[in-house]
């Protein structure tokens, strides 16, 4: 007799209201199981449905999304027929989240021990003081440091990997029998994410718990799950066992995902318009205070950057490299003046030939370093002006900076929107009405705005989906090697380094630790924390 499935969704739809009154289908028909100790893997960018077939599994769809057709089944439950009470046994106890961000998941203003207690005291049949040692049990299960005190910090005071560890533990004190995790990697560094994804597998061994993890990385996915089911657009277009599917993907949107894997490029060579100095750094120095006295005078400092030394040659690519606090936006907002520098310089190098230094330069000669310098942010929603309409978020450095008349700027607008291959219809829409790899362009349309010689690329694939992080990549190089400009890139994500750079510089505790070549770094790298780094990006397991 076939073993029973722990969770089945049968014919899963969900729907919108549009403003026109017309009903928008999310999810179409989705049809999964999921057997008891099995972990699968929901695979598909944004916008394909994955997170709200979570969140339906509880009802707990946003307000303005509803199911219109289908079940879900849990042990024997139909859970769309429970109600609100009902549902609360459920929710955190024998089906427990945990979400991408915890720091919105985390009450800002309670102790992390009093959320696990919370948990506890609405699932377990626990007194104050059998709660009280489950709390430190919990803490010491995911590996945190010092768990008999931990319970008594705030969030804040807890680093990214220590607060996704913190929702771990909330998520396994109800005794769950599935785990829903929710991209709970996605916003980690590589080193952290590596330790989470193997807390999470050892956690499920010791507990056999079923798990069923929501991603968009496929490498990611592929590490932690047995079966994986990709959705597009609202569909199920692709199911089956990791072997299966990384060898033989059927549908053309997996095919799609596997090829968007970033991948080393063997036979890289720096662009024939890299020539001469363009930016050269001299033991760099950020501070910032750490603690002031009773008048606000800074008495104690905190190092960001410590010392560091960069060379960067016209139209080629440097990647800095490392960890969230190793110190790498401290220096990029330094070399733009929107940081505090306490020592050394850095000397740019203007295309009239003229040389000056991007930390002392005030006035006029600042502003014409900015025509030269510009910067892409990570978030393309929260760096564009959302009452803007694209023509005017693109013309904006052409207003501050160029005697344009209005018909040349409407043309420079255009010539930008083209170079980032988008149609000109797109001049009158706002950042809501464009995808987060059309806003991304934007973005970079404004950056290219004045022809800059440097672009500083700050984070600015790493909230894109995988299939949308290669195309930005790829046309980042193409304007690179049009338009001949250099790009300080600033990134945790190794994949996306040995894909576009030509020079890297590894920081950690705001020391440059380790530098050469693409190939000197990631086929001979000399320091531990390199090696360590290498050896934590994720990859696709090898399938016989």
């Amino acid at each position: 007799m076939a073993e029973q499935p722990l969770l089945e969704i049968r014919n899963l739809s969900l729907a919108c209201q549009q403003a026109d009154g017309t009903s928008l289908s999310l999810v179409h028909k989705l049809n999964l199981q999921l057997l008891r100790g099995q972990s699968l893997g929901l695979l598909g960018e944004s916008g394909s449905g994955k997170s709200l077939t979570a969140l339906a599994l509880l009802g707990l769809l946003p307000p303005g999304i509803r199911r219109t057709a289908g079940s879900v089944h849990f042990a024997g439950h139909e859970l769309q027929d429970l109600s609100e009470k009902q549902l609360r046994h459920f929710r955190g106890g024998r089906i427990a989240l945990v979400f991408q961000d915890p720091a919105t998941a985390l009450n800002p203003v309670l102790r992390v021990g009093y959320q696990i207690d919370e948990v506890l005291r609405l699932h377990r049949q626990l007194d104050k003081q059998q709660r009280k040692r489950e709390i430190v049990r919990l803490l010491k299960e995911v590996q945190l440091p010092e768990p008999e005190s931990m319970g008594r910090r705030y969030p804040h005071e807890m680093s990214g990997g220590q607060r996704q560890r913190i929702m771990i533990a909330m998520a396994l004190a109800g005794e769950p029998e599935l785990l829903v995790a929710d991209e709970p990697t996605t916003a980690l560094d590589v080193t952290v994410q590596a330790e989470i994804l193997k807390l999470v597998a050892s956690i499920r061994e010791k507990r056999s718990l079923s798990m069923l993890w929501i991603s968009h990385d496929l490498a990611v996915v592929a590490q932690c799950c047995e079966k994986i089911a990709v959705l597009y657009r609202g569909d199920l277009v692709e199911q089956g066992s990791v072997e299966q599917v990384l060898r033989y993907p059927q549908h053309q949107h997996t095919r799609f995902l596997l090829d968007s894997i970033p991948k080393r490029q063997i036979f890289k060579t720096a662009p024939e318009t890299a020539a001469g100095p363009l930016l050269q750094v001299r033991q760099l120095q950020v501070r910032y205070p750490k603690k002031r006295n009773l008048l606000g005078r800074p008495i104690e400092w905190n190092t960001a950057v410590d010392r560091v030394d960069l060379d960067l040659c016209r139209g080629q690519t440097l990647a800095v490299v490392g960890e969230s606090g190793s110190g790498k936006t401290s220096l990029a907002r330094a070399l733009l003046q929107l940081a505090p520098s306490h020592g050394g310089t850095a000397q740019f190098h203007l295309k009239c030939g003229a040389k000056a230094d991007l930390l002392t330069a005030k006035g006029a000669d600042l502003k014409a370093l900015r025509r030269e310098i510009s910067l892409i942010f990570q978030d393309p929603y929260g760096s564009l002006n959302p009452l803007w309409r694209v023509e005017e978020i693109i013309a904006e450095p052409l207003q501050i900076h160029c005697a344009f008349n209005r018909d040349e700027r409407r043309q420079r607008v255009e010539e930008l929107l083209t170079s980032v291959q988008l149609p000109p219809e797109y001049l009158h829409r706002k950042p809501a009405q464009l995808s987060g790899g059309q806003r991304q362009r934007v973005a970079i349309a404004r950056a290219l705005a004045l022809n800059p010689a440097l672009v500083i690329c700050d984070e600015a694939v790493s909230a894109l989906d995988l299939g949308v992080q290669a195309a930005i990549l790829e046309l980042l190089r193409e304007l690179q090697q049009q338009f001949g400009i250099a790009y300080l890139f600033i990134t945790h994500d190794l994949a996306v380094v040995e894909q576009i750079a030509d020079q890297i510089v590894v920081m950690k505790d705001g020391k440059m630790i380790e530098t050469g070549s693409v190939d000197e770094v990631f086929l001979s790298p000399t320091n531990p924390y390199t090696q360590r780094l290498l050896a934590a990006a994720p990859t696709l397991p090898s399938v016989p």
